[in-house]
C-alpha cells in the first residue's frame, strides 16, 4: 500500500457562543480548522484534522498548517501509510520541529490503518476501558457572576468537571479570586473544578491567587509561561497542579515526573505529532501513574473522534477528564461522531475514526499534492 494522494481542505468552525475567551485578553469567534485527506493505491481513503487556538497560543497557526504541509507532503508520496514509525521518522527528517503540521497526517494513516485491519482505533491503541468517557466543559472568561450562571447551564446538560478560563488581560488576579470562589459555590461537592491560566500570570500573582483559594477544592492549571516558573508556584502550594502548555514532548513530560512539578498532565495530540508520538506519552504516563487530561488544541468532529479513541484506550484510573470540541462548534462535516451523552462520551465502534467525512461539506481542497 502507498500514499498515493494528499489533499487538504480549510474549514471555518463557527461557535454556538459568541466567543472564546481566555488569558490575556484573547479571543476567537471562528476557528480554522484544517481536514488532511490522504488517498492510497488501494482505494482506502483516511483523515485527519488539526486546529490551532489562534496564532496566539502556541507555536502554531492555520496557515502554518497548509504551508507546512506543502512542504511536508511530496516527501510522503509513495510511502506505506501502515507504517507509522517509518512515517513519523521521514517527517522529523523532512521537517524540524512543527509538530501540528505532522498531526492530522499521522492521524489520517491510523484511520487507514485502522479501515485495512477492520479495527477502531481505540482497539488498536489498547483497547476500550469502561463504556464512555467523562468530559470537561471549559468556561470562556467573563465576568465571575456569568462564569458561575455558565458553569450552572452546562451542569444541566450533565458535566462534572468544568475548567474556568483565568488570568485577565492585565494579569490582575482580583477577578480570579472571584470567578474562582464564585464558580466553586455554585458546584455540588463531587464536582471537580479547575482554574486554568494559560500561562496568564506571573508566579507572585500566581501565589496570591492559590492563597487566597487554598481552602477551596480546585486544581491549578499552567498558572505560568515557563516550566522554572510553574514550578516555581508548584512548590508554594498545596492545591493540585496542573501542567498543559509545558508539556509537549517525552523529555519534558520526564523532567515533570523527575521534579514532581505537577498531578496532572494535559496532552495535546497535535503538539505530540499525532495519535502515534501521544500513545507513547500516554502510555509512559499510565507507566508513572500520572493522571491524564487527553484532548487537542481545538477541533471539530475528525479531532472530536480521534480524541475520543485516545482517551477510551486510556486506563480509567490515569483519566483525568477529556473533551468533546465537535458540541462547541455550529458546522459539522461527518456522520458517526462521538456525541455527548450526560457529560461523557465514546469512541465510535467503526473501523478507524469510525466516521463517514461529508465531502460536500468540505467543499473544494486548498491543496492537491500526488
Amino acid at each position: 500500500m502507498k500514499i498515493q494522494k494528499i489533499s487538504a481542505y480549510q474549514v471555518d468552525l463557527p461557535l454556538l457562543e459568541s466567543s472564546y475567551n481566555w488569558s490575556d485578553g484573547k479571543s476567537v469567534q471562528v476557528f480554522d480548522s484544517t481536514v488532511v485527506k490522504i488517498d492510497t493505491d488501494t482505494g482506502v481513503t483516511g483523515f485527519g484534522e488539526v486546529c490551532p487556538l489562534g496564532p496566539f497560543y502556541l507555536p502554531s497557526y492555520a496557515n502554518g498548517v497548509r504551508t507546512g504541509l506543502k512542504e511536508l507532503g511530496p516527501h510522503l508520496l509513495g510511502l506505506n501509510p501502515l507504517e507509522l514509525s517509518v512515517l513519523n521518522q521521514m517527517m522529523d527528517f523532512h521537517l524540524k520541529g512543527h509538530t501540528y503540521v505532522k498531526s492530522a497526517i499521522d492521524m489520517a494513516c491510523w484511520d487507514i490503518l485502522g479501515k485495512v485491519t477492520g479495527q477502531s482505533i481505540c482497539t488498536l491503541m489498547g483497547g476500550r476501558f469502561g463504556e464512555s468517557v467523562q468530559l470537561y466543559r471549559a468556561i470562556s472568561q467573563a465576568p465571575p457572576e456569568q462564569m458561575a450562571a455558565n458553569v450552572i447551564k452546562y451542569k444541566a446538560e450533565g458535566y462534572t468537571k468544568f475548567q474556568l478560563k483565568c488570568g485577565g488581560k492585565h494579569g490582575d488576579p482580583t477577578d480570579d479570586i472571584a470567578r474562582i470562589k464564585s464558580v466553586r459555590a455554585a458546584l455540588d461537592p463531587n464536582d471537580v473544578l479547575v482554574a486554568d491560566t494559560n500561562t496568564g500570570w506571573v508566579p507572585h500573582q500566581a501565589v496570591r491567587v492559590a492563597n487566597a483559594v487554598a481552602e477551596l477544592d480546585v486544581y491549578l492549571e499552567q498558572p505560568c509561561y515557563t516550566y522554572q516558573e510553574c514550578l516555581s508556584v508548584r512548590n508554594r502550594t498545596s492545591l493540585p497542579f496542573i501542567l498543559d502548555e509545558n508539556i509537549d514532548d517525552i523529555t519534558t513530560l520526564i523532567r515533570a515526573y523527575s521534579d514532581q512539578a505537577c498531578d496532572v498532565v494535559n496532552l495535546k495530540i497535535s503538539k505530540f505529532g499525532g495519535l502515534t508520538k501521544i500513545k507513547q506519552a500516554r502510555d509512559l504516563c499510565v507507566s508513572l501513574g500520572i493522571g491524564m487530561c487527553l484532548e487537542d488544541t481545538w477541533g471539530g468532529d475528525i479531532i472530536t473522534a480521534a480524541i475520543a479513541h485516545l482517551a477510551h484506550s486510556t486506563p480509567e484510573k490515569y483519566r483525568f477528564s477529556s473533551t468533546d470540541f465537535n458540541s462547541y462548534n455550529s458546522v459539522h462535516v461527518a456522520g458517526g461522531v462521538p456525541k455527548r451523552e450526560n457529560g461523557r462520551m465514546e469512541a465510535p465502534q467503526g473501523p478507524g475514526l469510525g466516521l463517514t467525512v461529508e465531502m460536500d461539506k468540505l467543499g473544494d481542497p486548498v491543496l492537491e499534492m500526488s
